[in-house]
């Protein structure tokens, strides 16, 4: 089922089944101490309550309880081997957590292979929610699939948790959430944290709100089938497609993103950023707010591209020359750094930048830019710098604050000044590679007045503010700025910034946080 994307991204709806064990709900004290060097395969457990698992098992323990029982598992360094399948199986309760003991090293390792149709393909596989908690450290090592999954709710409060997956690390199906701990992941042919849950649309979304992530992902580092949402934390991420990805909403309102390896660094169709301190390496697109379907095609099985729009001056499309499908990208605080060969910031939409420090190195060959969008472009606030190859560079729009792009050479490493009429230095940086074009957009830009790029006291381009240099023409170029929608949003469109009536790196409304847990606030 997909939701609206046309304009308007709705907020994820309540969801009241979202699940966490929290350490305030249970005791150890009489916890049921298993030995399992002296137990045989499996070892299970059918009744609610707390059990302190320790020793070593060559098989599985599996749970298997009543529906409305809670069942922890307290991991004293326990060692679970199982080469048939699972090395933790959790087939029946009602919420289920995994306690790390303080000073415990825990190991678990699982099956080489699965059945194609295999329901529990996983290390750790649970059918109901799944919390992990603790001080001490747990390494998983998955074999045959992926690392640790819920069919239910995954969350991670607490611990050190090292997985190493022949596919996906992290799994939860409805939703994945990560409030604290330090995580490592390796997932050698798939994704490092994941949510899937495609039958309902208020689930299936990843939210990290604390902790250190570290990632290493064969495919995309995070992906979710709905949002993505940070709110806090570390998450550092190496991955051969996307860095990042929600196919819904994708909001980063405080915490450290660093993508140092990608495709496409970050991808949803509605991109917010708000605050935090981000920065993206990719081989294509650094940002692209791409991927905008109708709820309609739901009906068919079959995502459908949002209605055309955005009509620029003259008649043409604004942008690049092609259509607007309906994505948006807002920048309204933070720092944020793009460095890849593709377009370095891309919206298919609309691209709104109100606040924060923006920094964009582009391509070094022509053919793509370092902002590039399909509909209007509007800058109003924070400070905004692009350099590029230049040639398919795009004036950042006539309504906000000032700006100018300016045809200049520079060498990966070379410093510069931008200064204004009079010879002040309105800004200096340098470099990080080859560039044909800066652009520069803050508060103290005028348009209409002259800007010049110097390179070690000598002028190398200058540009009228507004305008761009003559030279950067190109489809779509300074020549033709983006205009505005020639078929715009209709009542009921969210207001610029708003995402839909949420913001960025916040919880949707009505979405509901762990229990126990604050949502952050703006």
């Amino acid at each position: 089922m997909k939701r609206s994307l046309l304009f308007t991204p709705p907020a994820l709806a309540d969801n009241a089944d979202y699940t966490t064990v929290n350490e305030d709900e249970w005791s150890a004290v009489d916890a049921t101490a298993i030995d399992l060097s002296a137990a045989s395969s499996p070892v299970t457990i059918s009744e609610a309550g707390v059990y302190q698992l320790s020793g070593s098992l060559q098989g599985q323990v599996l749970v298997e309880a009543a529906e409305d029982a809670l069942v922890v598992l307290v991991l004293d360094s326990a060692h679970i081997d199982n080469p048939d399948g699972p090395a933790i199986e959790v087939r029946g309760a009602d919420d289920v957590a995994i306690h790390l003991a303080e000073g415990s090293e825990n190991l678990v390792s699982d099956a080489s292979s699965y059945a194609e149709d295999a329901e529990a393909n996983a290390a750790i596989y649970s059918e109901q929610d799944l919390t992990i908690s603790g001080s001490g450290s747990l390494a998983v090592q998955a074999n045959g699939n992926d690392g640790i999954t819920s069919k239910d709710d995954l969350v991670i409060l607490s611990g050190n948790v090292a997985v190493s997956a022949a596919d996906d690390a992290l799994r939860g199906k409805d939703s994945l959430v990560v409030e604290g701990g330090s995580v490592v992941l390796d997932a050698t042919a798939g994704d490092g944290l994941k949510s899937d849950q495609e039958d309902d649309e208020t689930q299936g979304y990843v939210y990290i709100s604390g902790g250190s992530i570290d990632i290493a992902a064969g495919d995309d580092g995070v992906q979710a089938q709905t949002d993505t949402i940070i709110a806090g934390g570390s998450l550092a991420v190496s991955a051969a497609d996307d860095g990042v990805k929600g196919e819904v909403i994708l909001s980063v309102g405080d915490g450290q993103v660093t993508v140092t390896e990608s495709t496409e660094a970050m991808e949803a169709a509605y991109i917010g950023i708000s605050g935090g301190t981000i920065d993206l390496t990719a081989s294509d697109d650094g940002i692209n707010a791409s991927g905008a379907t109708e709820l309609g095609a739901a009906d068919s099985g079959a995502a459908e591209p949002a209605a055309e729009s955005a009509v620029g001056p003259g008649g043409g499309m604004a942008g690049g020359g092609m259509a607007d499908t309906g994505e948006r990208l807002e920048i309204s605080g933070g720092s944020v750094t793009v460095d890849a060969e593709g377009d370095g910031i891309d919206s298919n939409g609309s691209l709104s930048i109100s606040g924060g420090d923006t920094v964009v190195y582009g391509p070094t060959r022509a053919g793509n830019g370092g902002i590039d969008a399909n509909g209007a472009i509007s800058v109003t606030g924070g400070t905004v710098r692009s350099l590029s190859a230049g040639g398919m560079e795009v004036g950042l729009g006539d309504d906000g604050q000032g700006w100018v792009l300016v045809s200049a050479s520079l060498g990966a490493g070379q410093e510069a000044e931008i200064v204004d009429e009079s010879g002040a230095v309105v800004a200096t940086f340098t470099s990080r590679k080859q560039a044909s074009s800066v652009t520069y957009s803050a508060a103290d830009i005028e348009h209409g007045s002259t800007y010049a790029v110097n390179v070690d006291g000598v002028e190398v381009g200058a540009a009228v503010a507004g305008e761009g240099a003559e030279s950067m023409g190109g489809p779509g170029g300074v020549g033709g700025a983006p205009g505005g929608a020639g078929h715009g949003p209709g009542d009921g469109a969210a207001a610029p910034g708003a995402l839909g009536g949420f913001n960025s790196g916040e919880m949707p409304e009505g979405m509901k946080p762990p229990e126990g847990m604050e949502p952050p606030t703006s």
